[in-house]
């Protein structure tokens, strides 16, 4: 797939939302093509460039929100195009894909994080230089933040960004040297695609306090930058990774945000685009329940009276967790700087995914995991999500934030 980029705004959209149903029906193929390699995605070693054929047959710009500009063959949802560029679309879609394989679908080509990143700070030359790499053909990205010491506390980074010719702790561009030319040196790790990405965004300090934080764009091609495999229990198709960066050089072009003032890049820039993205966490970790719950709901019909009735309740947290999720989709639309019901989501989801999960294995006795392998893998895969962009105590601690700022009421 290519297509010559124009200078349409990549965040213009056309027409009204879809019909969440509707949408969601135009996906379904996908969702069951997702699950058809779900457990051979789920062997140690197993890559889903070369495994599941969809990934290169469809390519998933289709699915994960390039913009029009870029994308010549969107989804078509009821004669119109839909591009998935809303918070809200990618909820309905990323939960029914999710269904199918949520390792697969993290693991999928496409901008996921980096591309939410460099939305949001780029200027149009890194705009168009990043959605035109991934327009050509499939590309994995990479976002990363954490480290191994400090999380990803984006306050506590010490990967360093250091000007060629100057000190650690000067600004790009006002060193003595002059030269726009950069080296990032650290180490970061569970990274997720960086062992096959092709492009993606690396957060480096380049002086000590909150606003001396930036996000650099960087193809793993360069010199000084390794990316070694880590073995993980669940979600084993995402890559997960360590990334060591020894002197991996870099220019003043490759700094997202430069063109803003200090305080709007780096962690500013962080903070407003995992407020985005917990909303598709929480998708899913829904779409990990909702397949636990169905796969239990038709291999297990004859329950007792306790098990029926857990399974309703169960039946109902789905419902509600879902309308929550598309609510904090609709706020990080309309205001990303809020991620009060995002972190919200993002805790009862992932809370949800491993309740379900676990009642789902209890039906099938003490044999379970092996006499059902699908069912393992949810309960494995759905463990993961406690650490993806945030865990519980963090969401919780933001919850508090947003009820002492007025955000959330009380019941």
């Amino acid at each position: 797939m290519t297509t010559t980029p124009t200078r349409t705004p990549p965040t213009a959209r056309q027409g009204p939302l879809p019909d969440p149903a509707r949408l969601r029906a135009a996906v379904e193929e996908y969702a069951h093509a997702f699950r058809a390699t779900a457990l051979a995605m789920d062997e140690p070693g197993a890559d889903p460039r070369t495994l599941n054929p969809v990934v290169h047959d469809a390519y998933f710009p289709v699915l994960l929100g390039l913009p029009p500009a870029y994308n010549p063959d969107p989804l078509i949802v009821d004669g119109r195009p839909c591009h998935l560029h809303s918070c809200v679309e990618r909820v309905v879609v990323y939960e029914r894909l999710a269904w199918g394989d949520a390792a697969l679908m993290v693991a999928a080509p496409g901008p996921s994080l980096s591309g939410v990143l460099t939305e949001e700070l780029g200027d149009d030359d890194q705009k168009e230089r990043y959605y035109t790499t991934l327009a050509a053909r499939p590309t994995w990205t990479f976002f990363a933040l954490t480290e191994p010491h400090a999380g990803s506390d984006a306050t506590a980074l010490t990967t360093a960004l250091t000007e060629s010719g100057t000190e650690s702790g000067t600004e790009p561009g006002t060193g003595s040297g002059g030269s726009g030319s950069y080296r990032l040196s650290g180490v970061k790790k569970y990274i997720g695609n960086a062992v096959r990405a092709d492009l993606g965004v690396v957060f480096a300090r380049i002086r000590p306090g909150p606003v001396g934080v930036v996000a650099v764009l960087v193809e793993p091609t360069r010199p000084g930058f390794t990316a070694t495999a880590l073995p993980t229990t669940g979600m084993r198709a995402i890559g997960l990774s360590e990334v060591r960066l020894d002197d991996v050089p870099v220019s003043r072009s490759d700094i997202l945000g430069m063109h803003l003032s200090a305080t709007r890049r780096g962690i500013v820039g962080a903070m407003r685009t995992f407020n985005r993205a917990r909303p598709v966490v929480a998708a899913m970790a829904l779409g990990i329940a909702q397949a636990a719950w169905d796969y239990a709901a038709v291999h297990r019909r004859a329950l007792r009276a306790d098990e029926s009735h857990a399974r309703e309740v169960l039946r109902r947290r789905l419902a509600g967790t879902r309308r929550l999720v598309l609510a904090a989709a609709e706020q990080a639309d309309r205001d990303p700087g809020d991620g009060t019901v995002a972190s919200a989501a993002k805790y009862r989801a992932a809370e949800l995914a491993l309740e379900t999960a676990e009642y789902a294995l209890g039906l099938f006795g003490p044999g379970a995991r092996l006499e059902h392998p699908l069912l393992d893998k949810l309960h494995r895969d759905a463990r993961a999500f406690e650490f993806m962009e945030g865990t519980g105590t963090m969401q919780r601690l933001n919850l508090a934030l947003g009820h002492r700022k007025g955000r959330i009421l009380d019941d």
